[in-house]
């Protein structure tokens, strides 16, 4: 069986294939209701997508308005690697005000389906030809790099759309760009448009997902020889969404060899990305989610354990991740047996089994089973008591006022700490306290941070989550209080305590001094 790209899934038929990304995150990915990025935002996003080797990032729409504009300058000025450019309405004042803003080039976008034309833009497809060889023409004459963008692209008239993408290349663009605007497209469709313009100069693909095809659709186009992806990161944009740059990015280099960044940093990316637009990754994301390199079964925790490339298509490294043994109603004895290895604690085979069957117990009511949770079953079936070596005494928090700050009292391997902190809110102003009061034994990473359950009522409880990792080691704990913010401190305390157990038990790891200087 043959597919899209001209051979068997998974060959390597395009890994002479020079393929790039453009980014348009801080432009469409903006767009989606809720995401407003400022101008440190959009800086620090940028600075990122340039560490990661993307070719091209659209920094914004330059008619926007000023902040926009302010927005788009301050990435101009970055003096990244990338090439930087500004979206621009098929108008002279847009390429005027994107050449204010110091950019290195334009993506003008002009109707190619006759309902843009015809209906949203008010004009005809004489009148469309004329403006991209007058503005491309402009564009050039003031040293601008240009794409031009077929609005709609995948639902124009086939010849309409081959006479402007001639056009734009005989006016000097750079590249044409076939956009499904509406996620409208099948991978056929996409293939054909991109095939009937291939041959006239260097083509681009836009792709939305509408009908969850975007990523497809995009593989498609550069089998039909596009040779640049437009992208954002995690696929944030307007409706459903654009095709992700993780997943694109990836998917060329995992099944068709093609490197077109530097997949290491896409986690990194991801998280800066999602932190930045405060939309969450959904935890089976593809390629960035929680779960995507998670093994909770028992069948597969164990053959993941025997070979790590059972049941997983790419070592998580690639992306720079880490494999996640993950405890539940699944849990099997070789899952647990390797999570409380790595939080060196050592279970004979009885031990072993009864701890497995407290685990799915706790699981098969609906709880969500925590690294802490494993630690206090084994410790209840071994008869340990736990050794703590850090304890939260008390916590005040106030969020009154200028700036919210907190104080804690800690016990701390027997010394009693105080320490106050301030930040963006309570729960923030606390965390800092407690990193304070800890010294550098706190310097473990945050990795995430869920507000898992919220009961109604005066009487309301709160449940928080925290993930933390210290060098190679990571812990899940939860914590239930009244309080978000004494939720959130007892369970990062916890978890903070347990690495630092963790290290001390662990026969490589040195036992780090707890200290404040």
């Amino acid at each position: 069986m043959t597919d899209l790209f001209g051979g068997s899934p998974n060959n390597t038929s395009l890994s002479d294939r020079d393929v790039q990304l453009l980014d348009t995150t801080l432009r469409d990915g903006e767009q989606a209701p809720g995401v407003s990025l400022s101008p440190d935002e959009k800086a620090e996003i940028a600075t990122a997508l340039d560490a990661a080797g993307v070719g091209t990032v659209e920094a914004g729409s330059a008619c926007t308005g000023d902040g926009e504009r302010e927005a788009i300058r301050r990435v101009a000025d970055l003096d990244l690697d990338a090439r930087v450019t500004s979206f621009a309405r098929g108008i002279r004042d847009d390429v005027d005000l994107a050449l204010d803003c110091g950019v290195d080039g334009v993506n003008l976008v002009v109707p190619a389906s006759d309902r843009h034309v015809e209906r949203k833009v008010g004009t005809t497809r004489e009148a469309v030809v004329e403006t991209v060889a007058d503005l491309v023409a402009h564009a050039r004459d003031h040293g601008l790099w240009v794409e031009v963008i077929g609005e709609d692209g995948s639902r124009a008239d086939l010849d309409f759309l081959e006479r402007l993408a001639r056009a734009a290349h005989d006016a000097g663009a750079d590249r044409f760009c076939v956009a499904d605007t509406v996620g409208h497209a099948s991978p056929e469709r996409v293939s054909e448009a991109v095939s009937r313009v291939v041959d006239l100069g260097p083509v681009s693909v836009h792709t939305h997902d509408d009908l969850g095809l975007a990523v497809t659709n995009a593989l498609a186009g550069v089998a039909a020889g596009a040779d640049l992806v437009h992208a954002t990161v995690n696929g944030v944009g307007e409706r459903a969404g654009n095709a992700a740059l993780e997943e694109v990015a990836i998917a060329l280099d995992h099944c068709y060899g093609v490197e077109s960044v530097q997949t290491t940093r896409l986690y990194d990316l991801a998280r800066t990305v999602a932190d930045a637009t405060d939309v969450s990754l959904p935890p089976n994301k593809a390629v960035v989610g929680a779960n995507a390199f998670a093994h909770e079964s028992g069948i597969h925790t164990d053959g993941t354990l025997k070979d790590d490339r059972m049941y997983e298509p790419y070592p998580p490294e690639t992306v720079g991740r880490e494999r996640r043994l993950v405890l539940g109603k699944h849990t099997g004895r070789a899952g647990a047996r390797a999570v409380l290895a790595d939080h060196g604690v050592s279970v004979d085979d009885d031990e072993l089994g009864e701890v497995v069957t407290r685990v799915q117990r706790l699981a098969e009511r609906g709880k969500r089973v925590t690294d802490a949770d494993l630690l206090a079953v084994a410790e209840d079936v071994q008869g340990r008591e736990r050794d703590s070596r850090i304890e939260l005494r008390e916590l005040t928090a106030t969020s009154g006022g200028p700036l919210p700050t907190a104080s804690v009292r800690l016990e701390v391997d027997g010394e009693e700490r105080v320490a106050s902190g301030t930040g963006d809110g309570p729960v923030d102003a606390a965390v800092a306290a407690v990193r304070d009061a800890v010294g550098p034994a706190a310097d473990a990473q945050l990795e995430s941070y869920h507000v898992d359950a919220i009961t109604g009522g005066t009487d309301a409880v709160v449940t928080v989550e925290v993930e933390m990792a210290r060098g190679d080691r990571s812990v899940t704990v939860r914590a239930s209080d009244g309080d978000i913010t004494r939720a959130s401190v007892t369970a990062m305390v916890d978890a903070l305590d347990r690495l630092l157990a963790t290290d001390a038990d662990s026969p490589d790891g040195a036992d780090p001094a707890v200290a404040n200087d």
